[in-house]
């Protein structure tokens, strides 16, 4: 809503209109920070949330948003396959096939909150997250457009994520097998 109403602010022209609209922006925005602020409250008082969201939170580039996201809208993510938990993201390559015809490979379908969260994250995550940003480097040199590049980095780190969660261990940076014991 919050979105919606910054682009009507921006088109309109009566001064007491932008006014209200502005007002409205402000409130939308309070009352979406108190929801967050009580979201990670209620995960920190429950002792097995607050475990799982401090593994995802380890990761360079998943913050308390992201692990919220995983934690309340893909609680199955520990027991998937990594194609499975792609799949039912939303980021897996799927076909376009049809007889003869090859046609390109595109994401569909999937948790579309999961997958917008994962599109913040990993734009974080190509920065801070050495895994991620070799990942990335790699691609470029391939030549992978931008949009394609930043969809494998999601799924690579919702793999990575996944990893975690199935194991019950933390991150442990690129040198190691990505993944190390929890104390």
């Amino acid at each position: 809503m919050a979105a919606t109403e910054k682009r009507r602010w921006a088109f309109e022209k009566v001064a007491a209109v932008r006014a209200s609209i502005q007002a409205h922006i402000e409130l939308l925005t309070k009352e979406s920070r108190e929801i967050e602020r009580l979201l990670v409250a209620s995960v920190k008082v429950h002792p097995s949330w607050r475990y799982r969201a401090e593994l995802l939170e380890s990761v360079p580039g998943v913050g308390a948003i992201t692990a919220l996201a995983i934690l309340a809208e893909l609680p199955e993510s520990g027991a998937l396959s990594e194609k499975q938990v792609a799949a039912l993201v939303g980021v897996a390559p799927m076909n376009r096939d049809s007889g003869r015809h090859r046609g390109r490979r595109q994401i569909a379908g999937g948790r579309r909150r999961v997958r917008n969260t994962l599109f913040m994250a990993a734009g974080t995550a190509m920065l801070r997250n050495p895994v991620i940003r070799a990942f990335r480097s790699r691609l470029d040199e391939r030549g992978k457009c931008r949009k394609v590049a930043r969809t494998a980095c999601m799924r690579k780190l919702l793999i990575i994520l996944t990893a975690i969660v199935r194991t019950n261990t933390t991150w442990a940076g690129p040198n190691i097998a990505p993944l190390r014991a929890h104390p």
